[in-house]
């Protein structure tokens, strides 16, 4: 069974990460948050704290689990600083494992790694400069091969939705998205 992992740092945007997680799961999705430190508890950007579900010494990840990070500041630069992530997102986005970014973390852990070199991505606004080596995209939500990322708090659910529908199907992120009253017959699920 496809696993996901949302990565959870000191500072992390708790819309973000909670939403994600609560669209991951409703799609069936196992998911876990997982911590970059030795404690479980976990301070988000807005001073809400989390326990998560593990600590990053006791995953197993292989390249069908989906990789997820939410932003916040500074939450993404704790993230980035954690050298036993970056080898871990390394090494999935050479398997191809699905690696999913939202906010200042495409720019602040992916762009630094090489990960989206080449690739279409977006980020919160202002973060851009990072970017030297990928093409900046303009949507909200911006999917490229193994990547996806989304460029902030209010594009949390669409990214979360985007996962499902790369992690499982389209259809099954319209289910999500009907069931969660946020379907609009019109919307491009594809993304």
């Amino acid at each position: 069974m496809k696993k996901s992992f949302v990565f959870l740092a000191n500072g992390f945007e708790e819309i973000e990460a909670l939403a994600t997680v609560d669209v991951l799961r409703r799609a069936g999705i196992e998911t876990k948050t997982v911590t970059i430190s030795s404690s479980l508890q976990v301070t988000g950007a807005h001073g809400i704290e989390v326990k998560a579900d593990i600590s990053l010494t006791e995953i197993e990840c292989n390249e069908k689990d989906i990789i997820v990070l939410p932003g916040g500041m500074p939450g993404a630069t704790n993230l980035a600083e954690c050298s036993q992530l970056c080898d871990l997102l390394k090494q999935h986005n050479n398997n191809g494992g699905l690696i999913a970014a939202i906010c200042a973390s495409p720019a602040v852990v992916l762009a630094p790694l090489g990960i989206l070199d080449g690739k279409e991505a977006t980020c919160y606004p202002g973060f851009e400069s990072a970017f030297s080596n990928c093409k900046k995209g303009f949507k909200p939500v911006v999917i490229d091969g193994n990547t996806i990322t989304a460029n902030g708090p209010a594009t949390a659910i669409p990214f979360a939705l985007a996962i499902v529908a790369q992690g499982i199907s389209e259809e099954k992120a319209r289910e999500v998205a009907e069931g969660m009253l946020v379907y609009n017959p019109q919307q491009d699920y594809s993304f």
